[in-house]
């Protein structure tokens, strides 16, 4: 299960898993309907913002919810999380600029966290 002796941090692990597999699945079923309202409620550059920011949180909440159970240490913890904030600063300023005319000021340190996130992982993963 896990290879950290301190239960403290074995018990946040079991439950860090949990929850972002389950944030996981919930972002990737909100960027289902995202697609749907891009497809067919906007057009124009709404419509291409809303389109891209429901490719990233599609397939960063997938990733979630297949990643978030096999995390074995606190540096797979982080990596993901730092997945999930890009992903939600990214998409999120992209929907905020399609849907209010928001800046997309946060979209590159989202991007730039997701980015992180991946190569963390990455690291973790070679660690066993």
């Amino acid at each position: 299960m896990s290879r950290i002796a301190d239960p403290r941090i074995t018990l946040l692990l079991l439950r860090a898993r949990r929850v972002l597999g389950a944030v996981g699945s919930v972002l990737a079923g909100v960027a289902v309907a995202l697609a749907a309202y891009a497809a067919h409620g906007v057009d124009g550059q709404a419509q291409a913002r809303l389109a891209q920011a429901a490719a990233f949180a599609f397939a960063h909440g997938l990733a979630l919810a297949a990643l978030a159970p096999l995390v074995q240490r606190r540096v797979g913890l982080v990596a993901l999380l730092a997945m999930l904030s890009g992903v939600l600063l990214f998409s999120g300023s992209l929907v905020g600029a399609a849907a209010w005319s928001l800046p997309t000021t946060l979209a590159p340190f989202g991007g730039m966290l997701m980015i992180v996130g991946w190569l963390l992982h990455g690291a973790d993963r070679l660690r066993g």
